[in-house]
């Protein structure tokens, strides 16, 4: 039998985290759930084993001992947050995968926080250059981790990354939660997806889309 992959989720208590960690349950993986709060921590850990009473997961306090376990970190965390994490494990993360979640939008939802030349992701993997970074989730919502499907149609995962076999071992990742995978390109291309994930808000907010929304090729 082969070994389960670790997942590292930092951030574990926040929506994305959560719904990420729960979707996750019934998967082939480890769970690491690492959150400062650790009373929603405990609920969360409470919730997961609801839902997979065979789950194997811990309880992590500190990133650093989470990361250093892992095989597969998702960054979980917002985007203010990742340049301080990054700094404390970028040590433990060399040669595993690390996936960015994040979509630096202003609190307005007007515009993103990066300049147009670098996104969220390739930040990230400029601090962890020794990692194998991938986007993804990204351009979904959380509401969507509960309904992948809408309206009929599976919402497609976009993903992106320079590592093929990262690449591969974050699909397997996203269809296991539900959604359909769809490789978009190298790290570069993370900069449209953050930029999809804005103009989705804004039309959410514009059309009342409750968060139940998703994006969708259709092709013949």
């Amino acid at each position: 039998m082969a070994l389960k992959q670790t997942v590292a989720i930092i951030g574990a208590t926040g929506n994305m985290g959560s719904v990420i960690a729960k979707s996750l349950a019934n998967g082939p993986y480890r769970l690491l759930l690492m959150a400062k709060d650790t009373v929603k921590l405990q609920q969360l850990y409470e919730d997961v084993h609801a839902i997979a009473n065979e789950v194997e997961q811990e309880i992590i306090a500190c990133p650093k001992d989470a990361c250093w376990e892992a095989d597969l970190i998702i960054f979980a965390v917002p985007y203010s947050a990742e340049a301080e994490i990054a700094e404390k494990i970028k040590q433990y993360t060399t040669g595993k995968v690390v996936v960015s979640i994040s979509n630096p939008m202003d609190k307005t939802f007007s515009k993103l926080l990066t300049s147009s030349c670098k996104s969220a992701a390739e930040e990230l993997q400029d601090r962890l250059p020794y990692s194998k970074v991938i986007k993804a989730f990204n351009t979904t919502f959380a509401a969507n981790f509960e309904h992948p499907v809408i309206d009929g149609k599976q919402v497609d995962a976009f993903i992106a990354g320079d590592d093929e076999e990262a690449l591969g071992i974050v699909s397997n990742l996203v269809k296991t939660v539900g959604f359909n995978p769809i490789i978009a390109g190298d790290l570069s291309v993370s900069r449209i997806l953050e930029s999809m994930q804005l103009l989705l808000v804004q039309l959410g907010l514009r059309y009342n889309y409750n968060w139940l929304a998703g994006w969708k090729v259709l092709h013949k």
